[in-house]
């Protein structure tokens, strides 16, 4: 375990050299059709007849693995069959996507998924229009939104998270409530998913995200001056009209003021909280801390902000880094956090580390009790963020792909450029910040591990010293 009094030291260190994906990746054909095999695989394992995908704008990743886009401003579905056999029903404005799909798709035209007041033209009830992507009596049905229940008072899979007409239709025309369960599980479970363990391919697709959104993110941090706007800032971190996949937050002094959550007109001054994040498909990047150059322009009340909330944090950050490896528990993880950085004092409540992709947050393996293992072609935001009563926050959210020897030598073969941009990232991290990665962690943020807590002095940012 890191020592953070006597090993984290806080001093003149090179900023990393920011160099990101100018060109995003495609998924292949074959990575497509593999998603396919996958999903079916673990329907005919839950002996699923036929699996509904739903999406909308905010929560389209599940059918986007399988489809190639997700909706832009409509409702969809996507429904599988165990024989292959896939529909596809989509609104007036989506219906001409079919043709872009990356697998072979029917199209059903589902003027209920529209926006209001569109042209319905149909002679059909909705039910009707899903028995005709072959719903029928007796089947057994699974429906997969965005999100899993994972209390153990939620029993049978019984709670959905997809609109209420679409599980009505689907239970009424099936004849047994029994046979429709939420499915989302079937893609996102932690353990088994169908998209937790990606491929070469996937990983430098995602890379492209991730590098983008945190050399934007250090481009803002190296102009923040007192005096420039929360919406001059952010103004550098957007990017090439990519789409984020969260809020884009730009935050001087209080956060969030009226209950307006993106930038505004509101002016940086010394002494104020600071707190950005910028996330795109693959990956997010944080960075929290106070617009000071020293502890002497803190306000009074907090001076002592370095050594109570920052030092620690960066601690348990450079822990995390340190310890993640193949066949780590979930519950290990926690556990190493949890010992250096203990919730108790330092107020964290959410998972010390979580799985990403599309989304920023897919789902997680990392808490108390966990048995499911770290595995190959896992990608992790890791994301520990304390909470002291009366203390701005300190954050260094940022991406690692995990990859045993056979994944990295096919990253290193089909993708010499992502390859060179990780491997100089681990020696950054390695070599000039003082930790220790396992040979499976490959960096995929341009700032894994560098975090500046006095955001004005930009020569000065944390390390490990080894030789404590």
């Amino acid at each position: 375990m890191i020592n953070y009094k006597e090993k984290i030291k806080y001093e003149e260190v090179p900023a990393p050299k920011i160099e990101f994906a100018t060109e995003p990746v495609d998924l292949t054909d074959e990575t497509m059709q593999l998603h396919k095999e996958k999903v079916l695989e673990r329907m005919k394992e839950e002996m699923m007849d036929v699996l509904l995908v739903y999406a909308d704008r905010e929560h389209g990743t599940n059918f986007g693995y399988l489809a190639g886009f997700e909706p832009r401003f409509e409702e969809a579905i996507l429904v599988l069959h165990q024989s292959g056999k896939t529909y596809m029903l989509l609104g007036n404005e989506s219906l001409r996507m079919q043709q872009y799909s990356r697998i072979q798709v029917e199209a059903i035209a589902i003027p209920h998924f529209s926006l209001p007041n569109q042209p319905m033209g149909n002679s059909k009830t909705f039910s009707e229009l899903i028995q005709s992507a072959g719903i029928e009596a007796g089947m057994k049905i699974g429906i997969a939104g965005w999100k899993m229940f994972t209390s153990e008072m939620d029993e049978n899979n019984q709670l959905f998270d997809t609109p209420y007409f679409i599980v009505e239709a689907v239970k009424n025309l099936v004849g047994d409530a029994g046979h429709v369960w939420n499915a989302t599980s079937l893609f996102i479970h932690p353990g088994k998913g169908a998209r937790v363990n990606m491929n070469a391919n996937e990983i430098a697709h995602y890379e492209f995200g991730a590098s983008l959104a945190s050399s934007r993110i250090m481009k803002m941090l190296d102009k923040l001056e007192p005096g420039m706007t929360e919406m001059e800032l952010a103004d550098e971190l957007a990017a090439y009209g990519q789409p984020n996949n969260v809020q884009t937050i730009c935050a001087t002094g209080d956060r969030f003021t009226n209950a307006v959550v993106a930038p505004r007109a509101k002016k940086v001054s010394v002494g104020d909280k600071f707190s950005s994040t910028l996330g795109f498909r693959g990956g997010l990047t944080n960075r929290s801390g106070y617009v000071v150059a020293s502890s002497d322009e803190l306000p009074e009340d907090v001076s002592d902000y370095l050594d109570a909330v920052a030092r620690p944090y960066y601690a348990a950050n450079a822990t995390w880094y340190e310890n993640i490896e193949i066949g780590m528990t979930g519950a290990d993880m926690y556990d190493v956090i949890e010992s250096v950085l203990p919730k108790s004092v330092y107020g964290w409540k959410l998972n010390p580390g979580h799985l990403t992709a599309g989304e920023e947050w897919m789902s997680s393996p990392m808490y108390q009790g966990s048995d499911i293992a770290v595995s190959s072609g896992m990608l992790f935001q890791v994301d520990i963020i304390p909470s002291v009563p009366g203390y701005g926050g300190a954050n260094a959210e940022d991406g690692v792909a995990i990859a045993n020897e056979a994944l990295r030598e096919e990253i290193a073969e089909k993708y010499p450029d992502v390859w060179r941009r990780i491997q100089a990232r681990r020696d950054y991290m390695m070599n000039t910040l003082g930790i220790r990665l396992k040979p499976e962690v490959l960096p995929i943020s341009t700032i894994n591990g560098y975090y500046r807590p006095f955001l004005l002095n930009k020569k000065y940012a944390f390390k490990v010293n080894q030789e404590k």
